[in-house]
């Protein structure tokens, strides 16, 4: 069923799902960027539609929403373990086509990658996603290239546009929110996907092993510094670590908790006696630019990256991923 509201009316439908929804969406944060006196684009739980950045893409993606930065998972004493106690409410987020396919890659990850994980799995299964236009391609974005700019998993495609809310619902859950306000024919509300990018990327057929001993890895070698940006504002990276945080009133009471982890930073690959895997910066950048587009889509059909830029927009080096595999489909002068 599709709807035209006023914005007014928006936040009402919001106001009404909260007793059962948690929304979060893109915010603009002024004054909260990297830089002094920049902004930035985050994701945050609003209340009202006024608060949804629409018209810029997000610095950070969606995957904080369903994978929290730090999480405890369990509290210990000496004779005990405790889980946190579970989050009453839904969720539902606005996302971009290209981060709803995100959410399908880290789905792969931790429910079908040999083992259920219980804690990612209690979110999921809560969350509901709201897909948002892109009225044009943002800067670095190749969605098209990976087929990634159009979607069908969504429960509501909602736009802002000259004081009006267009709506268009496709779980019957959020019918009942919504039978006091203006229906319209199903012609004026319809998601348009982009259909064309400034960035183009062609992956290879060929990758294969062969692949690793490519002389082009050893540019990063100098250039990457290792900060692991493109990790943490990837939508699909989804490695982590494990801290045990022992209390100062007793040191046998504490907590487990799970922390983002990037294969581009030192001590990532670290062994017990001090042995580490890929010191060398440009060998980093071959394991993560190999898992995105060749290791993972051999396990499971499709690439891992979806296109979305961030890793271009926020290297401190200039580094792009989308050369990087522009540069793969043209090695040995191809």
């Amino acid at each position: 069923m599709n709807y035209k509201m006023t914005t007014f009316e928006f936040d009402d439908f919001l106001k009404n799902i909260k007793g059962e929804y948690k929304v979060y969406a893109p915010m603009l944060l002024k004054g909260k960027g990297t830089f002094s006196d920049t902004d930035t684009v985050r994701y945050g739980e609003v209340n009202s539609i006024s608060q949804i950045e629409f018209n810029k893409k997000s610095n950070f993606s969606p995957k904080e929403v369903l994978l929290p930065v730090t999480e405890t998972l369990f509290y210990f004493t000496e004779d005990s373990i405790t889980e946190p106690k579970e989050e009453i409410n839904n969720i539902l987020v606005f996302m971009r086509s290209c981060d709803i396919h995100a959410v399908k890659r880290l789905d792969e990850i931790y429910l079908r990658n040999g083992f259920e994980d219980n804690y990612y799995k209690k979110r999921r299964d809560k969350i509901k996603f709201v897909i948002m236009e892109c009225r044009e391609s943002f800067e670095n974005c190749f969605c098209v290239s990976m087929g990634t700019n159009d979607s069908e998993d969504y429960s509501m495609f909602v736009k802002e546009e000259d004081g009006q809310v267009f709506v268009q619902i496709k779980d019957d859950n959020f019918e009942a929110f919504m039978d006091s306000q203006i229906k319209v024919s199903d012609e004026n509300i319809k998601f348009k996907a982009v259909t064309s990018n400034e960035t183009t990327v062609n992956i290879p057929d060929d990758l294969d092993v062969n692949t690793f001993s490519w002389e082009g890895w050893k540019e990063y070698s100098s250039r990457c510094i290792a900060c692991g940006r493109c990790n943490t504002v990837c939508g699909t990276c989804s490695c982590f670590t494990m801290q045990d945080i022992f209390y100062n009133d007793n040191k046998n009471v504490g907590e487990r908790r799970r922390v983002w982890a990037s294969c581009q930073i030192d001590g990532y690959t670290k062994m017990a006696g001090g042995h580490s895997f890929r010191k060398d910066h440009g060998e980093r950048m071959r394991f993560k630019v190999m898992h995105k587009v060749y290791d993972f889509k051999k396990r499971y059909g499709y690439h891992m990256c979806v296109g979305c830029g961030r890793c271009d927009d926020v290297c401190p080096e200039y580094i792009s991923f989308s050369k990087c595999i522009n540069k793969l489909n043209n090695r040995d002068g191809r």
